[in-house]
């Protein structure tokens, strides 16, 4: 007499195997006939508004995640920051990545240098290449520190902001940064870039 594993131990062999075979006995046949309501399903016009599960996200999580900030300063929140607290915070949080001073460091400098002005292939910093200051807030908020995105109050980015604009002498350090100040510092390279107007093919916007 067969132990009951080696039993279920064939079965479980055998029966896909089985169902596979009359599988295509069954197709060979054309004995399948979608029903109606197959194809009512298929059809992505009938499905339902919702299907009984989830629910509507209220607007105090819409509002969470709804955090892009527009070049003139649309999104940006309360709050206010100095460079001088902003200096303590990236030393704190930001220098193992970027270096003293925003200089250097493992994934690249964020302040412009006197020497790296004069180079042929400058490296590009947040003083020489990003066209809107606006970005520098939004950009910290959503991804920064590394370790640790989305950490940050928006008070400890806004003194983080002014001291990377700081440091890269487009403000002065005693300038207050905040949501009616921050859209008015003109980066030096936002005349560098021009809005694609391009005609005649694919059109990106």
């Amino acid at each position: 007499m067969q132990k009951p594993f080696g039993v279920i131990f064939k079965l479980y062999i055998q029966l896909p195997i089985l169902f596979s075979v009359l599988g295509v006995l069954y197709t060979r046949n054309n004995t399948f006939k979608p029903s109606n309501q197959y194809l009512a399903m298929s059809d992505t016009t009938q499905h339902p508004a919702h299907f009984g599960f989830g629910r509507v996200a209220t607007q105090a999580e819409i509002d969470r995640l709804d955090i892009d900030i527009r070049p003139d300063g649309k999104g940006l929140p309360a709050g206010s920051g100095l460079a001088a607290k902003g200096k303590i915070i990236f030393d704190a949080k930001c220098v193992a990545c970027h270096g003293t001073g925003g200089i250097g460091g493992p994934n690249g400098s964020l302040v412009t240098t006197t020497s790296q002005e004069k180079s042929k292939q400058t490296e590009k910093t947040i003083g020489n290449y990003w066209p809107y200051a606006t970005t520098v807030f939004d950009y910290i908020r959503r991804a920064m520190p590394f370790n640790q995105p989305g950490s940050l109050t928006n008070e400890e980015v806004y003194h983080l902001t002014a001291y990377l604009l700081s440091a890269n002498k487009l403000i002065d350090e005693k300038t207050v940064i905040d949501a009616k100040s921050l859209p008015k510092v003109i980066m030096p390279a936002q005349k560098l870039f021009v809005p694609d107007d391009r005609k005649g093919g694919p059109e990106v916007k």
